[in-house]
């Protein structure tokens, strides 16, 4: 009697771990992973399950997206015809989010491919392995959203206590310990930058004064009018710590006093044209309205700096309109 042909199943393991925490170590949380599941296809090899040589692998990524460099290229994969069996220690491993399960599902459904968690063993293509898949992915997601939402509280009670929680400190400022410490030669350009608004209130003429006296962002950028205004209504330079529109008294020490924080905040309250109006009043042009050119267009005033120096001119309006060397079109020819 002739024994059944096995047909051979090409294995492909997926392994993932959220941090990054311990992956420069010689043995891992993805080569545990890895050896669980190659333990377990070596023994379903008389059902013909034989491992590829591929490795599926995502270190420090999060299990609630899809965007990961190992899954994509196994989804590649599987889309190819080149695995028919995918392996993982936990069904979590593979993904976190009932909605993104549910999308890599239809991808193995629609190239015949079957999903094995090593330790809750199950099979999707039948209706209760996808029931118990399904139950699985549920508690897997409220894990998920419960571990976010104490997250959230952590951060929002640190933030209370005045606690800088990461992310890229203000100008000014450096990070120590976790700590935010004043960076004495930049803490000096937010000094100066507030009291000089304090006596031009202008955040366009102050974006400029910036570039003159080269004072340039941490990414080495000159500092715009956005970046300008950013700092001027940042919080923590008053020694306050903020979290979403709420305000707490910061550990960090404060680089503006209140006094000067008011002053500035009691001119951004005034409309921008009434302060760009009175930026104009204090730069007066003796010549406007009088000089036109040849056209009869009208000369406008206008300045630039180079060092410390301030030259100011006039220019026509048929140029500022039409640029240089250009007619107006609507003059005539």
């Amino acid at each position: 009697m002739t024994k059944p042909i096995i047909r051979k199943l090409r294995c492909a393991i997926y392994t993932r771990k959220s941090s990054e925490e311990g992956l420069e170590q010689e043995f891992n949380s993805l080569h545990a992973q890895r050896e669980a599941c190659e333990a377990y296809i070596a023994s379903q090899r008389s059902e013909g399950w034989v491992l590829v040589r591929d490795e599926y692998d995502d270190g420090g990524v999060s299990g609630g997206t899809l965007k990961r460099p190992g899954l994509q290229q196994l989804i590649t994969d599987i889309e190819d015809g080149l695995v028919d069996v995918v392996v993982v220690y936990k069904i979590d491993r593979l993904s976190r989010s009932l909605a993104d399960f549910a999308k890599l599902v239809e991808v193995f459904d629609r190239n015949d491919v079957t999903f094995v968690s090593v330790t809750q063993s199950f099979n999707t293509t039948t209706s209760m392995g996808r029931l118990t898949l399904n139950i699985l992915l549920s508690f897997a997601q409220f894990e998920r959203e419960v571990t976010a939402e104490r997250i959230r509280d952590k951060v929002a009670a640190s933030r209370r206590k005045g606690m800088w929680m990461g992310g890229v400190p203000p100008y000014g400022y450096r990070i120590e310990n976790r700590k935010l410490i004043i960076d004495e030669e930049r803490a000096g350009h937010v000094r100066w930058a507030f009291e000089r608004f304090i006596k031009i209130g202008s955040g366009t003429e102050l974006a400029r004064e910036t570039a003159a006296k080269g004072i340039l962002t941490p990414k080495g950028n000159p500092m715009d009018k956005k970046f300008i205004y950013r700092m001027l209504n940042n919080r923590t330079y008053i020694g306050e710590a903020v979290h979403k529109g709420e305000s707490y008294p910061g550990e960090h020490d404060a680089i503006i006093d209140r006094a000067v924080w008011d002053k500035v905040h009691s001119i951004l309250k005034e409309s921008p044209r009434k302060r760009a109006a009175r930026t104009r009043a204090d730069t007066p042009a003796f010549l406007k309205g009088l000089l036109f050119g040849p056209d009869g267009a009208a000369f406008s005033p206008t300045h630039t700096r180079k060092g410390d120096r301030l030259y100011r001119y006039y220019v026509s309006q048929t140029v500022l309109k039409h640029g240089a060397g250009e007619p107006d079109p609507t003059g005539p020819v």
